[in-house]
């Protein structure tokens, strides 16, 4: 069976991040760090969630191509660092969890990818929980809710579509994706 790349994408707000962890925790897969220009959040560690570097560092990592994928993101630059992705491929499953425009930059160099977009029930599900976040303002959660719309119209350019209605489901449902896509011969 051969090693997958995994990118999960989907709304902010939508449980992505908690879907991967529960992944993460199997001990199966291998979480792809990115970096980010965009300023911790509290818990969140450097090196756990992000490396969390300056707009100068992430600049040099853009010009000497570092990146298998970067972009800029409600304001603040978030990229995959190539070298980590390669050489975790080798021995596991390596999963990216990023938004769709980088999502579909990593499609393009690695054509084998395998594209999952997690999506909420529905957009008022999804206010409920970017506002039980309790970490953005009103306008932000607007404007992430607006991105939602553009982010649902990539959809199609997705291998699978997954609901997180209820996350055990959820995590179910992409781990019998990974074991249906290793046991298919490319």
């Amino acid at each position: 069976m051969r090693n997958v790349l995994l990118i999960i994408s989907g709304p902010s707000g939508v449980g992505k991040g908690t879907i991967v962890k529960e992944l993460v925790k199997s001990g199966k897969y291998s979480l792809s760090v990115s970096c980010t220009t965009r300023k911790a959040r509290p818990g969140e560690v450097d090196g756990r969630e992000y490396f969390f570097i300056s707009r100068e560092k992430f600049q040099q990592m853009i010009d000497s191509d570092g990146f298998i994928e970067y972009n800029n993101h409600f304001g603040n630059y978030y990229g995959t660092p190539r070298g980590f992705v390669e050489e975790r491929l080798k021995t596991n499953d390596v999963i990216l969890e990023i938004e769709v425009n980088g999502a579909l930059q990593v499609k393009t160099k690695h054509p084998e990818a395998i594209l999952i977009m997690i999506l909420p029930p529905d957009k008022n599900e999804l206010r409920a929980r970017l506002v039980g976040r309790n970490t953005e303002s009103e306008d932000k959660i607007e404007e992430r809710l607006q991105r939602m719309d553009y982010e649902v119209s990539l959809e199609d350019k997705y291998d699978y579509i997954v609901i997180n209605d209820d996350l055990q489901t959820a995590v179910n449902n992409v781990e019998q994706i990974i074991e249906r896509e290793k046991g298919a011969d490319i």
